[in-house]
């Protein structure tokens, strides 16, 4: 066989689609880099990361939320889960969970079922996490 039916056979089977997987171009994440200011409102239908700036209101509804160390927002933040490594000024709800990284800072209150926070993490403002201990708790 020459070279060249060697070659030949190489492209045929890169370029056939049986052999090829099915490559998804979506990304999983919605992104808002480092150089991005946005003001407004922002929604998104799947899960966001922001490393820039944003100053309005971020909802993403059942999905989740990541704020990158560089990251400078106003706006109140509402989502399934939120992971804050940047600054925020605003009100964060969560219906699952809120993660405040080291490098994280919080100026408004904050509520979710669940917490955690990193030793070096700022917040000043209200917490509520959790609910009830009567109604979580049957055995009083």
């Amino acid at each position: 066989m020459s070279t060249a039916d060697t070659l030949r056979e190489r492209e045929q089977s890169n370029s056939s689609p049986a052999t090829k997987p099915a490559v998804d171009e979506r990304r999983v994440t919605a992104w808002i880099g480092q150089g991005v200011v946005v003001e407004g409102r922002i929604t998104s239908a799947q899960d966001l990361r922001i490393d820039g700036k944003v100053d309005g209101t971020i909802e993403v509804g059942s999905h989740g939320l990541i704020l990158g160390a560089s990251a400078a927002v106003k706006a109140n933040l509402v989502a399934r889960s939120i992971l804050i490594s940047g600054a925020v000024i605003g009100n964060v709800t969560a219906t699952d969970r809120v993660d405040l990284q080291a490098t994280g800072s919080v100026v408004g209150d904050i509520s979710a079922p669940r917490l955690v926070l990193v030793d070096g993490a700022i917040v000043k403002g209200k917490v509520t996490v959790g609910g009830d201990r009567a109604t979580r708790n049957p055995r009083g």
